[in-house]
Order: C-alpha cells, then sequence, then structure tokens
C-alpha cells in the first residue's frame, strides 16, 4: 500500500517537467532565495518549521515559517505555513530547528563593523566588517522569536568573555532529550573560551550551566540525562600532541583516560566516539587505525580491545555515524549506520526504518531520498528527495501510506534543463585514484563534445563534495549552457579514506595541484572536451588552487577564476584559523608552492572576486595577487564584492548572481570558451 500510494502522488508531481525542451538557466534561478529550505519536525509531529521566501517581499527577503500538523491534514494540495515572521532590520534567517513543547531555535546573520577585541575571527585593533551569527527562540506558530537568555557563560565570567560571547559566540543544540517534556541541552561556544552547556527549560525559558569543554575538548553527552559520558582532548606531552578519549570509571563520578583509545596527531587517525551500546561497558568508534576506510567498532571499556571486526564497514566509503532509537521503547538501540558515498547514505539494520527507506527509494527511483525526522511511532515522517539534478523538494509521510507535499527550493527550475551528474575515478599520474563528480550538459550523449570544461576544486581542502544538487549554480548553470564541469576530490580530500587524506599533506599547489590538472587531462582524453577549451574555478581552497593553476608552466587551463582563494600561504601560516584544534591539527599541512611568491610566472588570466565581510580568509589575499598580475596578464580582473561574507548564508542574493554574470563574461572575452 505504502508503495502504490506515494508512486501514484510521485507521477503527478514530477510528470509536469519532463515535457519541456532544455534551455539555459537563468542567472535568476540561482541568485533567487529557495522557496522553502532548512525543513525540520518536532519530536511530537505536531509542526514543522523552514526558512522560506518571505511572500511579503515578492521572495526577495527570507522569513520564518511554522506549518501546524495538530489538525487533519489535507494531502491533495501543498501543506502552507500556519504562520510565517518575516526578518527584521538586517537579520537574516538561514537555519530552523524544531525542538518540543511548540519550540523552535531560528539561526541567523547579519552584517557587522565595529571592534571585535580580540574575539573570533577577525582584527584585533580597529573595525572588521564581519558576519554576526545569533541564534533565537521561537514560541508556539512563531509568534514571538526572542533573544536566548543572557549571561550564558558560566558563573563568574569577566565582561571580556561575556562581550565575546554577545559578539561571536555560537549557540547551538547538543541534545533535545528526547525523553524529558520539556528540557534541552544548548551549548554555546567561543573559539578562545570553549564550549559551555546549559540545560534549558522549553516551558518557562530559565537556563542552569551544567559544564564546560576548554576550546581543546569535546565533551559525549548523554542523550538519556544530558550529562557527559565521554571526554575527547587534546595535550601536548613528551614533544608531541596527543588525543585522548575518557571514559566513566563505574562506580565513580570519575574519566580515565583509555590507552587504546589515545592517539598521536602526526599519524591522524581519526578516532571518533559516536555512542555507547546499551546495557554494556562499550563504545562504538568511528576509527581508519585498521583500514583505509573509517568503520565503526565495539570498544570494550573493560578490557581495554576493539571488537576482532567491525560492526559496521562499507567497502568503498567512510562510515560516519550511528543512528540511535530516541523512542522510549527501545531507546539506545542501534536503527542503522551512516556512510559518506557520493552522497550521505544510511544502512537501516532496524526492519520499520529500512521498510519506510525502501518504500520511499521504490517511489523516486533514481534519486536520493534521505529521512530527515520521524516521530517515535514513526507514523510521521519528514523526508526529502533529491539528486544533482533535481533541487530538493520536501515531504511528509503519514501513516506509512499518504504523503503530503511540502514544497521545492526552487520549483521554477526546470529539471529537463538540468544535466546528469556521475561519479568516476581517474588516475592521478602518480597513480593515485582520483574520486571526481562530473555534471553533463543537459541531454548529453555518448561522442558529443562540450563547449567547453571547468574544473570545480572544492574549498577546505579537508572537506569533500557530493552528487547532491548544487544551489550556488556553479555546476548546472554552466552545465545549461554546454560545458562539462569537474568536481575532482583531489588528494587532501577528507571522507574519501585515509590514504588519499594524508596523501595532500604539505602538498598545496603541488601533487593536490596535479591532480586538478590530471583531470583535466582525463576529460580531453575521453573525447569530452578539446584541450583548449578549459578553465578552472575555484572558491576558499579552491580560490588557492585556481590562484596556483595561473602561476604554474604548462597550465592546461585557458583561465582561471578565483573566488575567496588564499593566495599567500606565508600570511595564511601566522593566521590559520582562530580556532586552536584547527592550527594544532591541520595548520602543519598547509605548505607548497606559494602563488604570491611566483606572480611573475603569471600566463593565463585570472578572474578575481572576494567579499569585503570575509574574515575566513581576508580580502587581502586577493587584492595583492591583483596589484602583482595586473600589469603582466591586463585580461585579469578583480572584483570586491561589498556585504558578502565567506559562507553561503553570508551571499548576498544580488552578489550570488553577480558572480555567475561575472564569470561566464570571463569565459567568453577572456578564455575563449
Amino acid at each position: 500500500m505504502l508503495k502504490r500510494a506515494i508512486a501514484a502522488s510521485t507521477l503527478v508531481l514530477l510528470a509536469a517537467p519532463f515535457a519541456a525542451v532544455a534551455e539555459p538557466l537563468k542567472v535568476e534561478d540561482f541568485s533567487r532565495y529557495p522557496n522553502v529550505s532548512s525543513l525540520s519536525m518536532s519530536l511530537e509531529g505536531d509542526m514543522l518549521v523552514g526558512v522560506v521566501a518571505d511572500p511579503s517581499k515578492n521572495g526577495e527577503a527570507l522569513a520564518a515559517a511554522y506549518w501546524d500538523l495538530s489538525g487533519n491534514i489535507d494531502t491533495t494540495k501543498p501543506l502552507v505555513p500556519s504562520n510565517i515572521t518575516p526578518s527584521s532590520g538586517k537579520t537574516i534567517f538561514y537555519g530552523a530547528t524544531a525542538l518540543k513543547d511548540k519550540k523552535s531555535l531560528w539561526f541567523t546573520v547579519q552584517p557587522y563593523i565595529g571592534a571585535l577585541m580580540g574575539c573570533g575571527e577577525g582584527k584585533e585593533t580597529g573595525s572588521t566588517k564581519k558576519y554576526l551569527e545569533k541564534v533565537y527562540m521561537g514560541n508556539e506558530r512563531i509568534k514571538k522569536i526572542d533573544d536566548l537568555p543572557d549571561g550564558r557563560a558560566e558563573v563568574g565570567a569577566s565582561k571580556t568573555l561575556l562581550r565575546c560571547y554577545e559578539l561571536v559566540g555560537n549557540t547551538n543544540i547538543a541534545s533535545l532529550l528526547p525523553l524529558d517534556p520539556s528540557k534541552v541541552v544548548l551549548t554555546r561556544t567561543s573559539t578562545k573560551n570553549g564550549t559551555s552547556y546549559f540545560e534549558h527549560d522549553l516551558s518557562n525559558g530559565r537556563e542552569k550551566f551544567l559544564y564546560k569543554a576548554n576550546p581543546t575538548q569535546q565533551i559525549v553527552i548523554s542523550s538519556r540525562t544530558g550529562m557527559p559520558v565521554a571526554r575527547m582532548e587534546l595535550e601536548f606531552e613528551s614533544g608531541a600532541w596527543k588525543s585522548y578519549i575518557s571514559l566513566p570509571v563505574p562506580g565513580t563520578d570519575k574519566f580515565a583516560r583509555e590507552d587504546g583509545l589515545t592517539t598521536e596527531i602526526s599519524n591522524r587517525y581519526t578516532m571518533d566516539l559516536v555512542g555507547q551500546q546499551n546495557g554494556t561497558n562499550s563504545y562504538f568508534i568511528a576509527t581508519d587505525k585498521f583500514s583505509d576506510k573509517v568503520a565503526i567498532y565495539l570498544y570494550d571499556a573493560t578490557t581495554d580491545k576493539f571488537s576482532d571486526q567491525p560492526v559496521f564497514a562499507h567497502p568503498e566509503f567512510d562510515a560516519s555515524s550511528v543512528i540511535f532509537s530516541s523512542r522510549a521503547k527501545d531507546f539506545g538501540e542501534v536503527l542503522g549506520f551512516r556512510y559518506q558515498g557520493p552522497v550521505s547514505e544510511v544502512y537501516w539494520v532496524d526492519a520499520e526504518m529500512k521498510s519506510i527507506q525502501d518504500g520511499l527509494d521504490l517511489a523516486f527511483p533514481g534519486k536520493n531520498v534521505s529521512l530527515i525526522d520521524y516521530t517515535a511511532d514513526r507514523n510521521r515522517v519528514l523526508f526529502s528527495v533529491s539528486a544533482g539534478n533535481m533541487p530538493p523538494s520536501y515531504f511528509l509521510l503519514m501513516d506509512k501510506t499518504k504523503v503530503a507535499v511540502i514544497g521545492s527550493e526552487r520549483p521554477w527550475i526546470d529539471t529537463n534543463d538540468l544535466g546528469e551528474v556521475k561519479f568516476d575515478y581517474y588516475t592521478a599520474r602518480d597513480g593515485l585514484e582520483i574520486p571526481a563528480f562530473i555534471t553533463y550538459p543537459a541531454g548529453w550523449k555518448e561522442g558529443d563534445k562540450a563547449r567547453g570544461a571547468i574544473i570545480v576544486p572544492h574549498g577546505g581542502p579537508w572537506a569533500r563534495d557530493s552528487s547532491g544538487f548544487d544551489a550556488s549554480g556553479w555546476m548546472q548553470y554552466f552545465a545549461s549552457r554546454g560545458y562539462i564541469v569537474m568536481q575532482p576530490q583531489y588528494r587532501g580530500s577528507a571522507g574519501w579514506g585515509r590514504k588519499l587524506w594524508l596523501a595532500g599533506d604539505g602538498e598545496w599547489g603541488q601533487k593536490m595541484q596535479d591532480d586538478k590538472d590530471d583531470g583535466a587531462a582525463w576529460l580531453v582524453s575521453q573525447g569530452y572536451v578539446d584541450a583548449d577549451k578549459i578553465a578552472i574555478h575555484g572558491y576558499s581552497y579552491g580560490g588557492f588552487a585556481a590562484f596556483a593553476a595561473s602561476v604554474r608552466p604548462n597550465s592546461p587551463y585557458q583561465c582561471a577564476i578565483a573566488g575567496a582563494g588564499v593566495a599567500n600561504l606565508t600570511k595564511l601560516g601566522n593566521t590559520w584559523g582562530e580556532n586552536r584544534i584547527q592550527r594544532i591539527v591541520q595548520g602543519n599541512t598547509v605548505k607548497g608552492m606559494d602563488p604570491m611568491q611566483n606572480t611573475d610566472k603569471i600566463n593565463i588570466p585570472i578572474l578575481i572576486y572576494h567579499g569585503e565581510y570575509d574574515v575566513r580568509v581576508p580580502i587581502f589575499h586577493s587584492r595583492d595577487f591583483y596589484n602583482a598580475i595586473k600589469d603582466k596578464e591586463p585580461k585579469s580582473k578583480f572584483i570586491p564584492l561589498d556585504m558578502m561574507g565567506h559562507q553561503s548564508p553570508k551571499w548576498p542574493a544580488e552578489q550570488k548572481g553577480r558572480i555567475l554574470e561575472e564569470v561566464e563574461t570571463f569565459l567568453h572575452t577572456a578564455c575563449n570558451m
């Protein structure tokens, strides 16, 4: 019954777009705010919250939306929000989390110009342009969205610490405490002062300070009680940084370090505690200590030994987490294991959850169906459907038989105008296998040759791409214009196994760069594109890769496009992140060819764009590089973007559109593509 009911709904939802003829996508398709995003359902299943394009402002601003699910739901038409709360002033909603007891958390950013006094990323002295992040609590139907209580630092905090929390503190949900009707655990993090934990009573808004982790610690808490069950910390000992995991000593309130879980940072083993096995003194550990890919083992704290075999391992991809039941009757039992394939997927071991997933997968063949939230009785499931050539759409499954449509993030995009996204591997010049995502032009068939190719390396570099839909437009916008777009998962990328990750150490602009060039060569060897029709476009670390490409000899590219890129490795090394853990773990790997020291070797034109509100990678990187090369490559161009920060929630809609237009113009005029 489930499969028949959902399949019928799918035909209604997806049939219409398939009749259109492919046309180039418009800038507005991506510069517009999404119709709906960041959907979340309460534990009770009586409400949804999310961020929507504000209908009162013609969709040119974002608003907070609330769906009341407490009454009868008509599944014959899309669900309409019961209440919409517009943004106020310069505050921008970008995320939401439904809690319980009709309450919700709302994540916002807002521009700021002023002194930071050493708090967070930005200048130590003088004024900084940046975005401040702030979290608010919403009540029933979000009739009010209020600031969270003051005094979020522990008792006795200094005025300086309180000021840092106010300016750059990051509030988040640590646990919903699903067995408690009104309490949750919230965290407040300041990069220089660590993370404080608070018990928040949703019924009256009162808070109680619980405990604190310093900047080199992480605390794993119980979702049953909210109290610590493990501590992970870094410490410098005997001339080396080490990572320790401490577990409770049975029968006491003390914690003891586990020798079997201790690693040296220089070895860079993944060693993450991801949960405790019900009723035992054993813990689930995600680690790559015993294999190239991260697998999940059981660690017995009584015998200090790992299980002989992993409890979950994927032969090709990293495992990442364990999903536990949060309902009273089987609280803490394992429901499934998450792993990082071309998209994040779940291997369900719970029969009921597997049946729901299988039914939805059958109803939406070839799409990525993700179960976002579900009630304890599984009778309400919030899920999304997406693909590389389909913007995410959101649905509500009820009573395992009926589906209500919530909406698509970008319903104005005709999926026939989108190219297929495929996952593949190619071989680098030294034999290393490099994963890659390739977006083909719409209507592509074997034997076709693209008008050009764009290599798009991701940021990080300790990050990765997926085959999901690209909301920036950098892939599909250009694929709709006949370009083939490759996203190489070059050495140094995380989430593809230990060998590929470690191979990037100290190879910025060198072997890491070879991997991008070898991806371009592979496209040519496959007959997908001519060798003189290739460009590179990257952002953040990807911007560094574009800078590096422009000064390396024998470049395979006709031009480069660098967004918010690192150009000066020397200065980056001096200011590598505000987070101490990041500096310790990653900072020493940032070595290689410094583009700023090689500007005399510029040999292709480069388009450079950078946000003036960017504190993660300050704009001087781009400005200094451009000033050094502008007379040598006169077709090059530098575009400072006002009001634009580093991360996507801090990109004004008009700047997203301008980037697409500027890149397209540059490809025509400077790259002859």
